[in-house]
């Protein structure tokens, strides 16, 4: 593994370190005196010891082009997805948008320690705090920037509990694009207020599977009654880009250009905790669904891990309804449930897994990012299947210590968390990513507060 410093020699001028800084060509990595919005996404992909095994064309088995992944996505994104740069610039039109809610809180958990009677110290990095309440702005706006830059009226998409179709109708928004979204028909129904916002923001919502594709008839025509799934909704989504011509496709996560957008949360965590006086941290712990969260918190700690500057530990606290990490497969699949899609080298339990309705609809996802199945096979990070009502309940315990409602997502963290220090007394940093805000997820607070969570 290189050092940072190596690292460095190989630089151009003005590309940022781990912790959102800059790095000079010849010197060391400066380190910053406060965080900033970072100036440039970084990739994990540049190094890890063993490449991302490559996205296959499933008619030939070949590695995709960036010409074929054109059709879905405009070329800015499609290079993204296959590059291997360690640093890819951020638009000024983008961190124009960013800093509207950029930085996010990294906060000081005290009263949960106390509540939780531990030696660590607890640090909370709070998506919560973007227009939309999650971390999904930090792809949506990047991905509606050069959609628009490439002359497409619309994009569609899928999304599972709200978060992601609420950040690309808001991305809409602010780069005159027109969204359709596909919401999975458990939380369509069960969670009205994120579609609401969609529709607030512009877009338009339909309930998955719908009768407005050929993949969605033939779906209810099999089962009428099906909670839906993220896999079935990205066929829809996937489906109507693919038939007109300005129209392209928009994914929440799992693809490498998603994760790779949201690298600017760990980027600024790196340089708050150093603000804080801590050299990094010893544990990172996310939530994770598709995985963009997780990887966006996780891959520049990993960087210095890589660099053999860090020995920080790291957690995908994931659903026990939706164990991919934990029981599933690491093979080639499908991201989408009728195979419209390249075939993904992950952690998957098959693309025609339909998970139970559990409330943290955005954990429901049959895979997950190659990115991170890779690390995770690597070892650099260790998957935990967390059981919802374990969930809900430090949820619980963060809003009556902290103030903060997490969404259900990542109370699946704070669980994973507890279970952690548990079985530790030692006096380590620990960094939890709350990857949203459960202020539209109270029915389901309430449905676990009275006993009759399912």
């Amino acid at each position: 593994m290189k050092s940072l410093d190596n690292v460095t020699q190989t630089l151009p001028v003005s590309l940022p370190q781990a912790g959102g800084g800059v790095y000079r060509t010849g010197s060391s990595p400066a380190r910053p005196d406060a965080a900033a919005v970072p100036t440039h996404w970084y990739n994990i992909a540049a190094d890890l010891p063993e490449p991302i095994p490559p996205h296959l064309n499933p008619a030939t088995g070949d590695p995709v082009t960036a010409a074929e992944l054109e059709n879905l996505f405009p070329a800015a994104l499609a290079a993204q997805e296959l590059s291997t740069d360690r640093f890819i610039l951020i638009p000024e039109p983008i961190r124009d948008v960013y800093k509207s809610w950029r930085v996010t809180p990294l906060l000081r958990a005290s009263r949960l320690e106390r509540a939780l009677n531990t030696r660590a110290r607890i640090y909370l990095k709070y998506e919560g705090a973007s227009p939309v309440g999650s971390h999904k702005p930090n792809s949506a706006v990047a991905q509606a920037y050069y959609n628009q830059k490439a002359g497409v009226d619309k994009l569609t998409t899928e999304t599972g509990a709200g978060q992601w179709g609420s950040a690309l109708a808001f991305a809409g928004a602010m780069f005159d694009l027109n969204v359709e979204v596909w919401q999975v028909r458990a939380s369509y129904e069960s969670k009205p207020y994120r579609r609401y916002l969609m529709e607030l923001y512009g877009g338009r919502v339909h309930s998955s599977p719908s009768s407005q594709t050929a993949t969605g008839r033939a779906i209810l025509s099999d089962d009428p009654n099906t909670p839906g799934s993220l896999g079935m909704a990205v066929s829809e989504a996937v489906e109507v880009a693919l038939a007109e011509p300005r129209v392209r496709y928009a994914l929440g996560s799992v693809l490498n250009h998603v994760v790779l957008h949201q690298s600017v949360i760990g980027q600024e965590a790196i340089a708050q905790l150093r603000e804080q006086g801590e050299a990094t941290a010893d544990v990172v712990i996310g939530c994770a669904g598709g995985g963009s969260n997780l990887a966006g918190l996780s891959f520049p700690f990993l960087r210095e891990v890589l660099a053999a500057d860090a020995s920080t530990r790291v957690i995908a606290a994931e659903p026990s309804a939706c164990p991919s990490l934990t029981r599933g497969e690491y093979r080639y699949d499908h991201g989408d449930f009728s195979g419209l899609t390249p075939l993904m080298k992950m952690h998957t339990l098959g693309n025609d897994f339909v998970p139970d309705p559990i409330h943290a609809g955005g954990l429901r996802y049959h895979g997950m990012a190659p990115a991170l199945s890779h690390v995770v096979n690597l070892g650099l990070v260790e998957p935990v299947a967390i059981h919802q009502d374990a969930a809900f309940h430090a949820g619980v315990l963060l809003a009556r210590t902290e103030g903060l409602v997490p969404a259900p997502e990542s109370t699946h963290a704070l669980a994973a968390a507890f279970a952690y220090l548990d079985r530790t007394s030692r006096e380590e940093t620990i960094v939890i990513g709350l990857s949203g805000h459960g202020q539209l997820d109270l029915p389901a607070y309430h449905s676990i507060l009275s006993g009759c969570s399912r």
